[in-house]
Parts: C-alpha cells; structure tokens; sequence
C-alpha cells in the first residue's frame, strides 16, 4: 500500500494521560470517540448476531478505553481486549459491568492467540495509528475462524478527509493532542479491500461514517469547542472521510 514519506510520528502516548476522561471529558477528541462508538457499536453486534446463532469469541485490537468489548460483553458474548495503553486498559477493565471480559497488554502486530481462535476480531479506530496496517490485518485473518468476521474503522485519505478530521478536529475541540493523527497513514477504502483480500478476508460492507450536521449539537461544539452527550454521528453512502466495514474469512 504506498504512503507518503513523512518525518513526523503518530502519537499514541497521548492515551495513557486520559484516565478518567475516556468517559467523561467533553473538551477533548476522546468524547468525539464515544459518540461513534454509540452508532457504531449496535451495528457491529447486528451484524454479528445475524451471522452467529451462539454468543461468540470476539477480539478488539486496540480496545482502548472498552466501549466496544464492554458493550459486547453485555451482549453475551466472550470477548477479549487487547491494547498497549496499560492505563486505558485499567480504565476499561474497571468499566466491565459483566467481569468476564479478558484485558491484556499485547501488541496488534503479534497477537498472543492461536490460529483460528475467534469468531470476530475488531480493529476500531486503530489502522490510522498504525505504521503497518497490513500486518494488523493478516494478524486478524490469522486469529479468525473460517467464516469469521472482521470489523474495520479508519479514515480515507484525501483533501477533504485532511480537513474535517485533522484541521476540523483541531479547530472545534479544545484540548486536541498534537499528532494525533498524522494524513499519510489514512487509508483509502480501495486499499482496505486490496489488503483484505490478500489475507482471505472478503469484504461484505463499507459504509461512511460522519458527524450528523444537522444537529443542535454539531453547531455548538463549533462554538464552545465541547462535545456534548447529544452529539451524534451517522452512517452515510459517502467513503470520503470516515468509514466502517467488516469482511469475512474465507
């Protein structure tokens, strides 16, 4: 997949400074996190329930904070988190209502599981942070079941995807950390698919993801700069900035 050459690094540090704030900053691109989640979350778990007729085994590559796994645990499911953030696993293991979920430190580029282990793997809001998303992903086919699913969320790359996610993100919330994303590791949907297939994952869906302007909410974030509760996004045919998708093994 060709990337631009670039000096600047992606800064993922800035995760083990949230704490608290994974589930309550409103000033802060974090609070932006948690709306997606809320969309994107029942939709992951509809899909899921409609290809599986038991609770499965699920993985979340880079689970952060544990919207999803969480979430998915009280779905029923089985499910494991991993991320190299120690204190947003803390933070996520603290939030499992259930108890059940399995948080562990471990790297998206040599995930500690055998071949074929689960039935979904979820890589969320993590390829755009990564300087080899192609080795995320072989990692997920390796760890998937045959017929299993794979969840995907990042952002394409192009001018206006630059603007609203970097620069409008930068003007419209208030305590942004620098670098934290850099344009050159967006991922253009065509390369998701390519890359996709070359580990025998089959691409059943994309679809676009953005903030829903319509909303008393999207404007004042505009001019106070928080995010508030209300604030939503919502899917959209357009893959111009960012999407979701998920594919199966074959």
């Amino acid at each position: 997949m060709e990337r631009r050459k670039r000096t600047t690094p992606i800064n993922n540090a800035f995760y083990d400074d949230l704490d608290e704030q994974w589930l309550t900053a409103s000033d802060h691109p974090i609070a932006l996190l948690r709306s997606e989640n809320a969309l994107r979350n029942p939709w992951i778990a509809k899909i899921v329930q409609s290809h599986f007729e038991a609770p499965c085994d699920v993985l979340d590559i880079g689970c952060g904070g544990g919207f999803l796994t969480n979430y998915l645990a009280e779905e029923g499911h089985k499910v494991s988190g991993i991320d190299l953030s120690v204190r947003s696993l803390e933070i996520a293991k603290k939030e499992d209502q259930t108890g059940k979920v399995s948080y562990q430190r471990a790297s998206a580029y040599e995930l500690p599981f055998g071949d074929g282990s689960f039935d979904v793997v979820c890589a969320m809001d993590l390829l755009e942070h990564v300087e080899n998303p192609g080795l995320v992903i072989k990692e997920s086919s390796r760890v998937l079941k045959k017929g299993g699913l794979f969840f995907f969320h990042t952002f394409n790359r192009n001018l206006l995807s630059y603007f609203m996610i970097i620069k409008g993100v930068d003007w419209c919330v208030a305590n942004v950390p620098k670098n934290m994303h850099i344009y050159p590791l967006f991922i253009k949907p065509e390369e998701i698919r390519q890359i996709c297939t070359d580990q025998g994952l089959e691409v059943e869906e994309i679809k676009g993801v953005r903030p829903d302007f319509s909303t008393k909410a999207f404007w004042k974030m505009v001019l106070t700069k928080k995010v508030a509760d209300d604030f939503r996004f919502v899917f959209t045919s357009s893959l111009k900035t960012g999407y979701s998708g998920y594919s199966v093994k074959h």
